[in-house]
């Protein structure tokens, strides 16, 4: 029963900061919970645990599509292109980690977003702040 008014709690207070954050926080907010995804997955998959990790990497397939879906390839050019081939990547490896219940896959995707998450964590408010009126001038001029 105390499981239960926990998660009910941490349900809402995720929801609350979802509400609040920017951009830049919500990208961290995605990358963090596939990482976390990811690790579930492991312990999931190293149980036999089958159906929860099947839940636990669909989960990641779709915030890794989300990842990727949401770079803007017109300002962000090569780098965005970079991180769309990359994230792409990921995709296909957490795929081929479900069918072959393979923790060393599951173990690459994690060593190529852990960085990607780290280095997420680094972006100074200046870079942010352009970025967020860069994209805001770009909204308005459509």
């Amino acid at each position: 029963m105390a499981l239960t008014g926990i998660n009910a709690y941490r349900k809402g207070n995720l929801k609350q900061d979802i509400a609040n954050a920017d951009p830049h926080k919500l990208t961290l907010m995605l990358m963090q919970g596939a990482l976390d995804r990811l690790a579930y997955a492991k312990g999931a998959m190293e149980r036999k645990e089958y159906a929860s990790k099947s839940e636990f990497l669909s989960r990641v397939t779709a915030i890794l599509i989300n990842l990727r879906d949401t770079l803007d390839l017109d300002i962000g050019g090569e780098v965005a292109e970079n991180m769309f081939a990359l994230y792409e990547y990921m995709i296909e490896r957490t795929g081929e980690a479900h069918v072959r219940n393979d923790l060393q896959i599951l173990d690459e995707v994690i060593s190529l977003l852990t960085p990607i998450r780290d280095a997420w964590v680094q972006i100074p408010q200046t870079a942010k702040e352009e970025a967020y009126e860069a994209q805001r001038q770009k909204r308005q001029a459509v």
